[in-house]
């Protein structure tokens, strides 16, 4: 038995078209006395849970004067209610009310409240009015998963009649369980990871569809799979969310019970980067740095490390470039990936999705529209394209 992730969200400083609406946010201060319900799915069980939440981008204190876990009224994600009689009070050192330091996180007691998995789980946390998040606060803004926000203080309720309903996570960064599951799999990478083009609500990113092919055979059935995916990420550099080699540390190494890595990232370098060829020589060059490192890194820590192709961008009106320098980065990054045994195994993630006449491209069925991101079908061709074998536990 031991702790293990079953739920993650990759912190990110909330930008402010992702902030939530007024009145919760409101002369520089943001969600003062106020009420977030939030649920998320875990992929592992176990008789004991704890939580993690994040103040890592509060330029002030995050005051929390109350928490509590829940099952979910409906049973599914981005519920408003939760079921009658099993709401349970979340303590922080023995206290119900915790303060965390800008710039820190905070893990939950222990506390019994047995999940299966695949269970959703319900967190309604209050914010106490005196002292409000300022200059800045930690979310998740890609959560495909509905929030619900009220004023004053509403933990005990049912059903928060009136709320306003975002699709962002605010401050809950991770869920784990006591458990005798294998480890976890870390799912690490960029939009297509954190799902862009999946359905609200309905846990069909591509982590998700691997969670439940796995769940249902023998051999895989006790691994979690936790999603710390950022949409817009980059390896090389900050920008929507520190850049992967910044955050390696704290999402995948910190993890706890973390005994695999599947990297899926690079598209946002290549396609961000200037489209001459020497620049794209150049972030081809920095992104094989940058994957040895990560790869290093993990196995330094005794983590399995499992490189993923990058997928098509062709007629992308963002990443296509007319002279192909792009899709020739692309070409030659994945043939590095495929070739240079430095992963303990390769996902060929082009293969799965590119269209076998126009390779260049994703199939038409599998496209969200902007030739880029993927549909949920196309989301279950990447989950399709893991073997299963790689997350046996022995």
């Amino acid at each position: 038995m031991h702790w293990i992730a079953s739920w993650t969200a990759a912190p990110q400083r909330c930008e402010p078209a992702d902030l939530p609406p007024p009145p919760f946010t409101r002369d520089g201060a943001v969600l003062p006395d106020s009420t977030l319900r939030q649920t998320a799915r875990v992929s592992a069980g176990g008789r004991r849970i704890r939580l993690r939440f994040s103040n890592a981008y509060g330029a002030t204190e995050l005051a929390l004067a109350r928490a509590c876990v829940a099952l979910p009224g409906d049973g599914r994600a981005g519920a408003r209610s939760i079921a009658a009689g099993t709401s349970r009070t979340v303590t922080f050192g023995g206290r119900v009310a915790a303060v965390i330091p800008a710039g820190a996180q905070m893990v939950s007691d222990p506390l019994d409240f047995p999940l299966t998995a695949g269970a959703s789980v319900t967190v309604t946390a209050h914010l106490a009015a005196g002292q409000q998040a300022r200059g800045g606060i930690t979310s998740h803004p890609g959560s495909r998963t509905t929030t619900h926000l009220l004023a004053g203080n509403h933990v005990d309720d049912e059903d928060l009649a009136g709320a306003v309903a975002v699709d962002h996570w605010y401050f809950l960064s991770g869920i784990e369980v006591w458990s005798g599951a294998a480890g976890a799999a870390v799912m690490l990478g960029d939009s297509l990871t954190d799902g862009r083009g999946s359905t609200t609500n309905g846990n069909d990113r591509w982590p998700d569809q691997l969670f439940a092919r796995l769940r249902s055979r023998g051999d895989t059935g006790r691994i979690a799979i936790v999603n710390q995916g950022i949409g817009g990420n980059s390896v090389l550099r900050d920008g929507v969310g520190p850049g992967v080699l910044a955050r390696l540390d704290r999402d995948v190494l910190a993890v706890s019970g973390a005994r695999w890595l599947v990297l899926l990232a690079g598209v946002n370098d290549i396609g961000t980067a200037p489209a001459a060829g020497t620049a794209q020589r150049q972030v081809t060059a920095d992104l094989i740095t940058a994957y040895e490192q990560i790869v290093v890194r993990a196995h330094a820590l005794d983590l399995r490390v499992y490189g993923a192709t990058l997928t098509p961008f062709g007629d992308s009106e963002a990443y296509d470039d007319p002279r192909g320098h792009r899709e020739a980065a692309r070409q030659a990054v994945n043939e590095w990936i495929r070739a240079s045994r430095r992963f303990d195994a390769v996902i060929d993630s082009d293969l799965a999705v590119r269209d076998p006449l126009r390779p260049r491209r994703v199939r038409s069925s599998l496209d969200d529209g902007d030739h880029l991101h993927l549909n949920p079908a196309g989301y279950q061709a990447l989950a399709s394209a893991v073997p299963a074998s790689l997350f046996r536990a022995g």
